[in-house]
């Protein structure tokens, strides 16, 4: 399904938006945690190639299937309780997949005094939205900057976003096994209130 291959990120110089060099750990995302990741082939994709890409299915990741994503407000009752009931599964079962980050990298003495902690599936993506968006960390907690955030005041608000409901998406079919599970969707334009 892949094989184990180096990180390569850009020598690119950051932006005018990003004054700052070599002070966050989400600069040249992810070398200051690993350096190695997998290079899935075909259809694979995710860290150990063990999940189908977006919009593939099958023990195979050969059959492709599109995923409609309704209106909240077309759910029926039992579909509504059984989105709740995902929500609260997801709430309360721990990630088999993944831990957090607790500190920085200099906080983990340059990765020597490794600092995670395990995250229930649902608040994963509450930290993966949180990590993106934070605040930049400039040596210490008198030294923020504030003028950044990576997930909605750049030009990747909207593919980064995609990626991160296709991903969410995909957690929660992977956690209850419901394949045809999508997110549903709140048109707010219409609210009366």
């Amino acid at each position: 399904r892949g094989s184990c291959q180096d990180v390569s990120v850009t020598d690119a110089a950051d932006g005018p938006q990003f004054p700052h060099s070599n002070v966050d750990d989400r600069e040249k995302w992810p070398l200051v945690f690993y350096n190695r990741t997998c290079q899935c082939v075909g259809n694979f994709m995710g860290y150990n190639c063990g999940d189908c890409k977006f919009g593939f299915f099958g023990p195979n990741c050969d059959e492709r299937r599109e995923s409609i994503r309704r209106s909240i407000f077309q759910l029926t009752t039992a579909e509504k309780n059984k989105f709740i009931a995902y929500l609260n599964l997801a709430k309360n079962t721990v990630s088999t997949d993944y831990v957090i980050a607790t500190g920085t990298y200099i906080q983990m003495n340059n990765g020597s005094t490794p600092m995670f902690r395990n995250i229930s599936v649902y608040d994963l993506f509450v930290w993966m939205h949180y990590y993106a968006s934070r605040d930049t960390l400039l040596g210490g907690s008198n030294n923020v900057w504030r003028d950044i955030d990576f997930a909605h005041e750049a030009p990747a608000f909207l593919p980064w976003h995609r990626v991160f409901l296709l991903l969410w998406e995909q957690g929660i079919r992977k956690l209850t096994g419901d394949q045809n599970f999508t997110v549903p969707y709140w048109d707010w334009r219409d609210a009366q209130t």
